[in-house]
């Protein structure tokens, strides 16, 4: 059915009424305006009666019409500045309010806190994401070491100067090198999540900071003899340790490699154990017979079984060795008298042993890398480098080469003796 247009008492402005909707007690009406440009008749919608302009909040009339088309009028004749139409107008308008809209979403980005990024951001999400460990880890270091000194800065007024601060007092409470590395990579990584979620668009405060050097590479390794003894020692006290002892000893695994080992990750025909989710990536260990007969001797599982299940009987992986690894550590004297920390037996001793001796065996250090899982061999080479037999051997050839120069430098001097 057509609508029925009526007129107002305003020239170019005229409505029609809605079939069933009122406003008050009359109809709703929808306004319209009318006007001559480039010798063209047009007709722009304004709104309902029931609706209120945009531009000040107030309901549309007749009067609001008529106002709004004397400004389009004194536009077009060159009066006033801005649109000579209503569609530009309204477009102006929505560009004008886009702008806006976007310059306030991105003073609010500004001004987010680092606290309320970590809270609301970052650290959900690395609960959602990574390692409960890791969750566990990241949390507590930003609890301790960020959230009162960072925490109410927006990204944008962190400075390298805080870090440095931070840095300084890690360091005034004797806290390690690696800890505070720890701290400078949560931040960094927060400033990298900010960027990709648009929160922050700047470069991270860490790349202007001096990072801590580590020395924590382990310089001691067992002897054949040693680990002999450690072995039999371990598989008096506990099978599961010792049998977890001789895993890293052959394959040269990590603790939580081993603790999270199940069954279906055994091939036997193979001879390999697939490591999932390692550091560097999910990589093949190969069994020797040793590792191979002490799997099978513990009793084959479900596929989804752990192989190493907690002694209490509690879900999920171990964590740590169990005390009893260092109560047979001391008990075979391996420590004694040993402070520095970097040549103590520890756990992962087995694992640097096993390098060590496949290095010394091999020479080979794409071997090593490999068979390690390390990403690149850069932390392959710290193996290869401090085996002490090689050192030795290093020694030995600066000797003879020294010696067998000098006798030569003799011969030569004599030889010129003679000849003169």
């Amino acid at each position: 059915m057509p609508v029925q247009w009526k007129g107002t008492k305003f020239k170019g402005v005229r409505y029609y009424e809605h079939s069933t909707r009122k406003r008050g007690v009359a109809k709703d009406k929808y306004f319209t305006i009318r006007y001559q440009r480039d010798g063209k008749r047009l007709e722009e919608g304004i709104g309902w009666a029931s609706e209120r302009d945009p531009k000040d909040g107030k309901y549309w009339t007749a009067e609001k019409a008529a106002l709004v088309l004397a400004e389009l009028k004194g536009t077009a004749r060159g009066l006033s500045e801005g649109p000579s139409r209503l569609v530009e107008k309204r477009e102006k308008a929505k560009a004008q309010k886009k702008k806006q809209q976007a310059e306030q979403e991105r003073l609010e980005r500004e001004n987010i806190t680092f606290d309320r990024f970590m809270t609301e951001t970052y650290l959900p999400q690395c609960q959602r994401d990574k390692k409960h460990k890791t969750y566990i880890n990241e949390e507590g270091l930003y609890r301790l070491h960020l959230a009162d000194t960072i925490g109410a800065l927006p990204f944008s007024k962190i400075k390298a100067f805080h870090l440095e601060r931070i840095k300084k007092d890690m360091t005034d409470r004797k806290l390690s090198p690696r800890t505070i590395q720890y701290v400078l990579q949560l931040t960094r990584q927060a400033f990298h999540v900010a960027r990709k979620t648009g929160v922050y668009d700047g470069e991270s405060p860490t790349r202007n900071v001096r990072w801590p050097k580590l020395d924590n590479m382990k310089l001691r390794y067992l002897r054949a003899g040693e680990a002999e003894k450690l072995l039999d020692a371990l598989a008096g006290r506990s099978k599961t340790l010792h049998d977890m002892a001789l895993l890293s000893l052959h394959c040269g695994l990590r603790f939580g490699e081993i603790a999270n080992l199940k069954w279906s990750c055994v091939n036997w025909k193979a001879k390999t154990l697939a490591i999932l989710n390692a550091k560097a990536g999910s990589r093949l260990a190969y069994l020797t017979g040793q590792a191979k007969k002490v799997l099978w001797e513990r009793g084959i599982g479900s596929p989804d079984e752990l192989i190493f299940k907690k002694r209490s009987g509690a879900e999920g992986p171990m964590q740590q060795a169990s005390k009893v690894f260092t109560d047979v550590i001391n008990g075979l004297k391996l420590n004694e008298g040993v402070a520095d920390a970097k040549q103590r037996v520890t756990f992962h001793t087995l694992r640097h042993t096993y390098a060590t001796h496949l290095y010394e065996s091999t020479h080979d250090l794409y071997l090593t890398q490999r068979s390690l899982g390390h990403a690149s061999g850069e932390m392959t080479k710290r193996y290869a480098r401090m085996t002490e037999n090689r050192l030795r051997d290093g020694a030995e050839a600066i000797e003879k080469a020294l010696a067998v120069g000098g006798k030569e430098k003799e011969k030569l001097e004599q030889a010129s003796h003679f000849s003169k």
